[in-house]
């Protein structure tokens, strides 16, 4: 049922949230830069308690995404900035694919349904058909209304599985493919960013894993970095 409230919302992250999270994990590499890797500590340890996540409330409220972004930041700390960044994408990448295979049980639920309601209304038809059979010397009029009942199963399976469910299942998966960019654009700047790449890199690259009517211009990123 929480599958099909977010089919009706549609997706929860918003090109305002692209620049947000953009702004925050940049706000985050500054603070490593200027006043190096155990500065993070705070931020990372206490995200509530943090001025930079604070600024940003609704990302603040994402369990999910908060971890993901203190996880491979306080390895940073522990290591003191000497980490390996393909090691560090692997079990980013790792811990994308785990969220993402949660999230899709509930369309695969929707999808499990909508495979059995046609056999479902086949059932309610003969159901029906035995009591119309039952009822075989009734006049055609009492006949007539007890064939379209069970003719009525049919078609409810048949209208609930592939004018319902299907199309909740393929939209709540859309949804959820569509969120999960969230991540990858996690991922891509703090891989970026231990990668030594320069932060026009980092935007850009980070930038590319957002769909177009999601994705925040250059210029929004790079300025609103500068400003802060």
């Amino acid at each position: 049922m929480g599958g099909i409230g977010k089919c009706i919302s549609g997706p929860k992250w918003k090109q305002a949230d692209y620049l947000g999270l953009m702004v925050l994990i940049g706000k985050l590499q500054n603070v490593m830069k200027k006043e190096g890797v155990v500065a993070l500590e705070a931020h990372v340890e206490n995200p509530d308690s943090s001025p930079i996540f604070g600024e940003f409330p609704k990302i603040l409220k994402d369990h999910s995404i908060i971890q993901m972004i203190c996880d491979p930041l306080r390895l940073m700390v522990i290591s003191q900035g000497n980490l390996d960044p393909d090691a560090v994408e692997d079990a980013m990448k790792t811990a994308i694919k785990v969220h993402h295979h949660e999230e899709l049980m509930a369309p695969a639920a929707l999808t499990a349904i909508a495979g059995g309601l046609p056999a479902l209304g086949i059932v309610a038809c003969v159901l029906g058909v035995v009591k119309t059979m039952g009822a075989i010397d009734q006049p055609p009029t009492v006949l007539g209304a007890l064939i379209g009942s069970a003719l009525v199963g049919t078609m409810m399976g048949v209208f609930l599985a592939y004018g319902m469910f299907e199309p909740f299942a393929n939209r709540l998966t859309q949804i959820i493919n569509e969120d999960g960019q969230m991540y990858d654009v996690i991922k891509q700047m703090i891989v970026s960013n231990l990668k030594g790449h320069a932060q026009p890199v980092i935007i850009e690259s980070a930038r590319a894993c957002i769909s177009h009517h999601n994705q925040p211009s250059f210029s929004e990123v790079f300025d609103s970095l500068r400003g802060g």
